[in-house]
């Protein structure tokens, strides 16, 4: 991702010993002087701020990407809707939809990105099915689960919930069920809405007509507050971030007041030009400090994928953990956030989804669909043990992206099970391949890739009575072990 940007530097020049002991008679002579002075960091230090930011940064501009994408961008072929306006796909995802990596393909998307600096809003929800799971998940710029409404946190009633921006402390008007903080002024609420099948979209689609969005002023019958000033976002795509990540970042933390927690790498930002605090701009910065920023960006993004591989319990070639919560869940633990963006931007807390995932054999042979086929085999009474449904996701090994198939079937869930054909002895075997298997198997047929493979588990609504995959990494149940067709 950094290889060429590193390039690049390295072509105009290196730090010297020289140019840091110029930097030290400069800045001594100024302040003999009585001149007031901003002391850039040294080389080593703007390396290691760099390798803190850059994983401390990584979601949060990830999430600006999508944003920008998403609403923002209108020549974008992944645009929904502007901000503040509700966005239903009457569809599940495919192999066509870029934005996100990792994405969902069991249940159609709703998506709002909320604008919070005007005034707070009120989502309303219908009343749902309780056969039927579904769930808004709260997350803001800085990747914070902060709050859910639906089948599991809240119920399948009907009602209205308000959300607020970072510093708002107005009266709650009557009739709001629950009240959720942003801990940013932009801040996006991801519905999904279970399909049972195909056939089952039109019911789908009147639920979501029932999901509504008002200003917090219309919602109480008065005047609108003056609006904010039109924001100029700034432009992003995969090549623009790979040389100016930080401005990115720089950009995006103005929205984001700092926590507790944040101090310390706000501060150190700082010293680098990034964050409202910075005492200069970024690009006022040297081509050999900014040769220090790219090797510490190298450095950081290697402990991140490191984490991916490495996070959570190892069971049968499975990574079993928690990764996605709110701000009191990390803690300051920016790499393990980084690491959750990383594998899967926008993922659910553990008690909303757990995600068992694997690129590995249960003795640490890399998955791959031009090599072999595979086959995941769920004993009698051994499924997923959940209490809304269970899927199992096929995605490129390379991209993290669903892969174009013959039969454009993305994953096998439990709302499947009527059309899969079990084992005589009533096990349910799962066929992970490249090409067709024969016809007695094709019904359980999960295509992949003609190279590396992902594969994701998702437990929606996990129970927590035994057997059980909580607590994660812990539970008595464990995804079983794929295995290699020789």
């Amino acid at each position: 991702m950094l290889l060429w940007v590193i390039v690049v530097i390295l072509s105009t020049g290196c730090a010297n010993n020289k140019d840091a002991i110029t930097q030290a008679e400069k800045t001594e002579a100024a302040t003999q002087a009585g001149k007031t002075v901003t002391v850039k960091p040294d080389f080593a230090e703007i390396r290691s701020i760099a390798e803190e930011g850059f994983i401390y940064g990584l979601p949060i501009v990830m999430n600006y990407a999508v944003m920008y994408d998403f609403c923002v961008d209108k020549n974008s072929s992944q645009y929904k809707a502007p901000f503040n306006q509700i966005f239903n796909e009457h569809r599940v995802f495919t192999y066509q939809d870029t934005a996100v990596i990792t994405p969902n393909s069991d249940t159609p998307y709703s998506l709002i990105w909320l604008d919070l600096r005007t005034e707070p809003l009120v989502l309303t929800v219908p009343a749902v099915d309780k056969k039927r799971y579904y769930s808004v998940m709260l997350n803001d710029g800085n990747t914070f689960n902060y709050g859910y409404i639906g089948s599991r946190a809240t119920g399948n009633e009907a009602g209205d919930y308000l959300v607020i921006g970072p510093g708002w402390n107005g009266q709650i008007p009557k009739g709001i069920k629950q009240v959720f903080q942003s801990t940013t002024q932009f801040s996006l609420a991801v519905y999904r809405t279970q399909l049972f099948n195909a056939k089952d979209m039109p019911n789908v689609e009147k639920i979501q007509s029932g999901y509504r969005l008002r200003p917090l002023s219309a919602y109480l019958g008065q005047a609108a507050p003056p609006t904010v000033p039109v924001i100029d976002f700034p432009v992003i795509n995969q090549e623009l971030v790979k040389e100016h990540f930080f401005e990115y970042l720089d950009f995006a933390l103005q929205f984001a007041p700092a926590g507790p927690e944040e101090q310390e790498i706000r501060a150190k930002l700082a010293k680098i030009g990034v964050g409202p605090e910075k005492t200069f701009n970024f690009k006022d910065l040297s081509l050999e400090h900014k040769l220090e920023i790219a090797l510490g960006m190298k450095e950081g993004y290697k402990k991140v994928d490191e984490k991916v591989a490495t996070f959570g319990k190892d069971i049968n070639g499975w990574r079993v953990g928690s990764a996605f919560g709110n701000r009191a869940y990390y803690n300051g633990d920016w790499l393990l956030r980084a690491a959750a963006a990383r594998s899967g931007i926008y993922g659910n807390d553990a008690e909303e989804a757990m995600y068992p995932m694997t690129r590995w054999l249960a003795n640490g042979e890399p998955l791959d669909g031009s090599k072999h086929n595979y086959t995941l085999t769920f004993k009698t009474g051994r499924s997923p043990p959940v209490n809304a449904f269970w899927s199992i996701t096929m995605y490129d090994g390379k991209t993290q992206l669903l892969i174009k198939n013959p039969i454009n079937r993305y994953l096998i869930n439990s709302p499947m099970l009527p059309s899969l054909k079990k084992n005589k002895d009533g096990s349910l075997t799962i066929y992970i391949q490249k090409k067709s298997p024969s016809k007695d198997k094709v019904a359980n047929w999960l295509p992949a890739p003609d190279g590396p493979i992902y594969l994701v588990m998702r437990l929606y609504w996990p129970k927590t009575t035994p057997p059980s995959i909580l607590p994660p990494g812990e539970g008595t149940w464990q995804p079983p072990a794929i295995v290699a067709v020789k």
